[in-house]
């Protein structure tokens, strides 16, 4: 478990890892039961009940992955979403939950029930790593930041900021593109749905109250969390068949692709609802900072291959170029995945204020993902 009082020691736990020692507090999250690289003593630790010491890494990182998701979504809960005994915390927020509304009259059940699914994520993979005798992850040391003060908001503090962001809507030209798929086009820039969110801040809740009184920022901040919405899944939907394929238990394989496809049900509900954010350019009274929603079913975009109701992806070039083209989830490359999430979360403002000893743990616990081996 994670202890506060060794948070703050910036010590190279990894260092311990490698020499094969197990230590308390921050020396030991992500270490759990380190087990000799044999297939067979790892088929011998599984059926004792014991992990190995890559898969407990996998599980680690995505509990991780989990909780930072249930931070930010509970925060969309309490403004736009459905409050009540499954999800708990804030009283809503009228005027935010109308515009959001706008993109689907259904998207509070929407927010409540992704909500409510990351709840029962973070909450089984701890659970099944303590079952095994492994450490589990706790992030709370790190909830240190200041959410929405608007109607509606708990007032909690927070894990993960949604009011800094900046967005990467590529994915949406990536699932529709079927010529490029980023395994075998690593190098291939495809082209943003929203240009704007890629610079820049932006808020995807309202802050204050004072964020709900202009309608046409207001709805720009639904807009906003409409795009963040699948932009942060379809990082879940690449995540767990990534790490799946490094995994040695049958288990720990089968709890990875069983938690997968929720996170691309989630990516396909959120991509389909982006599509219906209405055009409009609004300025942050704050900031300064303008946004631009535009019509995606006109130019540069637009045509058979790009109106906004489409949600299966296109097919495109998968394994080798000389096979025929498939509809994937894509990218699915293992290698650099952990660290590449965490990259992509941290690029997206979302850990903006977190201390350097959070990001020290995030990388220790990627690092030790991306080096989990398939032990058969």
């Amino acid at each position: 478990m994670v202890h506060t009082s060794h948070m703050e020691n910036a010590f190279n736990r990894r260092s311990f890892v490698k020499n094969g020692l197990t230590v308390a507090g921050l020396a030991s999250a992500g270490v759990g039961f380190l087990v000799s690289g044999s297939s067979v003593f790892a088929e011998e630790e599984e059926h004792r009940g014991h992990l190995t010491r890559g898969d407990a890494a996998l599980l680690r990182f995505a509990a991780a992955a989990e909780i930072l998701e249930t931070d930010f979504w509970v925060q969309y809960n309490e403004l736009c979403g459905i409050p009540d005994k499954e999800v708990p915390g804030g009283k809503g927020n009228p005027a935010f939950t109308a515009a959001l509304s706008v993109l689907d009259a259904d998207m509070a059940q929407y927010v409540h029930d992704n909500t409510d699914d990351e709840f029962t994520h973070q909450n089984f993979l701890n659970a099944y790593l303590v079952s095994k005798g492994a450490d589990p992850v706790s992030l709370e040391p790190f909830r240190t930041l200041m959410g929405s003060t608007a109607t509606g908001s708990s007032g909690k503090m927070r894990l993960t900021n949604l009011m800094e962001l900046t967005l990467d809507t590529s994915w949406w030209t990536r699932y529709r593109s079927g010529t490029h798929n980023p395994d075998l086009d690593p190098s291939f820039t495809f082209p943003q749905a929203v240009p704007t969110l890629a610079k820049g801040k932006h808020t995807a809740i309202p802050r204050t109250d004072a964020d709900t009184t202009d309608a046409n920022f207001l709805q720009a901040i639904a807009n906003t969390a409409g795009f963040h919405m699948p932009t942060i899944e379809q990082g879940g939907n690449s995540l767990y068949p990534a790490m799946a394929q490094r995994a040695t238990s049958v288990e720990v394989l089968r709890i990875l692709i069983s938690i997968g496809p929720t996170e691309t049900m989630h990516f396909q509900t959120w991509a389909d609802k982006a599509g219906n954010a209405p055009p409009l350019t609004a300025t942050d009274p704050m900031t300064g900072v303008s946004v631009t929603f535009p019509d995606l079913n006109s130019a540069p975009f637009g045509g058979s291959n790009f109106q906004t109701n489409l949600i299966m992806p296109e097919p495109c070039p998968f394994i080798s170029r000389k096979l025929p083209q498939c509809s994937v989830i894509r990218p699915t490359e293992t290698k650099g995945i952990a660290l590449g999430v965490v990259k992509f979360l941290t690029d997206m403002g979302l850990f903006i204020g977190q201390s350097p000893a959070f990001f020290s743990l995030m990388r220790d616990l990627a690092e030790d993902a991306d080096e989990a081996r398939r032990e058969l």
